[in-house]
Parts: C-alpha cells; sequence; structure tokens
C-alpha cells in the first residue's frame, strides 16, 4: 500500500521524532525484538487482519513485514527516519513488497489512503491525553466503515496514577466511544515483551462505526 498522492517530503513533526529517531542510531531499542508481538500473530492466524492494513508507530517493521509476507497489502508509518530507513533495508534484503513512510500518526488521514484495519504495537501509549484524541481520530477517518484498530500497550489498572507510556482500561473506555464514532468490541490481558524481559498489556480491538 503507498500513499494515493505524493507528499514530497515525508510528514513529520521534528520535535515528536527527535527522542525516538536516538532510540535506533546507536542501538535497537528494547522494544525491537526482531519479530511481532505474539498478540498480532494470534490476531493474523485468527484472519482478524484485513487486507490493506497500515502499521501505526512500524519501527523497524517487523510486524508490518510479517503481515506483508502472509499476502496483506501494508503500509509502515513511524516518527522516527533511522527506524524506517531499516524498515525499507529489511523489506529489500527479505524481497518482501511492503511500503514504509516516515510519517505522524497524527496526520494519518492527510495521506490519503483508506485501510480495512491499523495496527499499532505500542504506538498510542507513547501519547498525551490530547495527542491520543488526535490520532485515533485521523486513524478513525483512514479506516474503511466498519475497519478495526487493533492495538497492544502497556497495561494500567484504573486506580494506579497515570504514568508515561501505560493506559487503563478507563482510559481506553474515554477513547474509544460511540460519539467518537467507535465500539470498543474488546479489551484482552496479555503480555508486551522486550528484549530480556515482558510485562502486563492490553490487545484492545476497535472498530468504526461511523
Amino acid at each position: 500500500m503507498s500513499a494515493t498522492t505524493d507528499p514530497g517530503l515525508d510528514y513529520v513533526n521534528p520535535a515528536a521524532a527527535y527522542g525516538f529517531d536516538a532510540s535506533y542510531r546507536d542501538a535497537s531499542p528494547n522494544w525491537d525484538i526482531g519479530r511481532p508481538q505474539r498478540a498480532f500473530v494470534a490476531l493474523a492466524e485468527a484472519g482478524r487482519i484485513g487486507r490493506r492494513v497500515i502499521e501505526v508507530g512500524c519501527g523497524t517493521g517487523e510486524l508490518s513485514l510479517f503481515l506483508a509476507r502472509r499476502g496483506h497489502e501494508v503500509l509502515g508509518v513511524d516518527v522516527a527516519p533511522t527506524a524506517i530507513r531499516q524498515a525499507r533495508e529489511k523489506a529489500r534484503w527479505r524481497r518482501i513488497r511492503a511500503h514504509f513512510l516516515v510519517w505522524d500518526a497524527l496526520r494519518l488521514d492527510a495521506l490519503g489512503v483508506t485501510a480495512d484495519t491499523v495496527v499499532d504495537s505500542a504506538m498510542l501509549h507513547c501519547l498525551g491525553p490530547a495527542e491520543r484524541r488526535l490520532a485515533t481520530e485521523a486513524i478513525r477517518r483512514t479506516l474503511r466503515p466498519d475497519g478495526w484498530y487493533f492495538l497492544v500497550c502497556d497495561a494500567r489498572g484504573d486506580d494506579v496514577a497515570p504514568t508515561w507510556a501505560s493506559l487503563s482500561r478507563a482510559d481506553l473506555r474515554d477513547l474509544f466511544t460511540p460519539d467518537r464514532g467507535w465500539e470498543l468490541a474488546f479489551v484482552a490481558d496479555t503480555v508486551f515483551e522486550r528484549r530480556g524481559t515482558r510485562n502486563p498489556a492490553f490487545l484492545v480491538g476497535a472498530r468504526r462505526t461511523r
């Protein structure tokens, strides 16, 4: 999958990209485990992921490449130019047809593409509350009617004070509401794997209703 318009220079907010890009320059960050998270593998094997897929926060592209190898039409976007460069190199060396673009998920709808499914391996939980709303609205506009947004995020209890890079069930219920055009179909317990560690996480499925 590629953009139907030529954006010229890839779009990204440099301030948003800086910290994440630095994580990829000298060594792989600990969340880059060299394969997709198991929760997404299970979704794919269950046939839950549509043909046209966008991955937001794709990093070096392991999930996108996994899905493309299974026959999905995939576009991966990330704010980190170094990660996208590595993802393109992986696609070339593995001879997998997948597209990668430096782009900000908060402007996903500006790409002019439509997806059956958007997947997100720990991108949304890195955003602040206002950015989460912008990102989920841009994602909703990008999905076809009845399209799905599947995400994995670090889990936090409803009674635990908010922290960076985690979401609670209450946070998710607040984001994916009928008045915002979403049905929050499920929030399932899972784990998010990092190199050498794993921690409690949620696998979330939200469907665009309008």
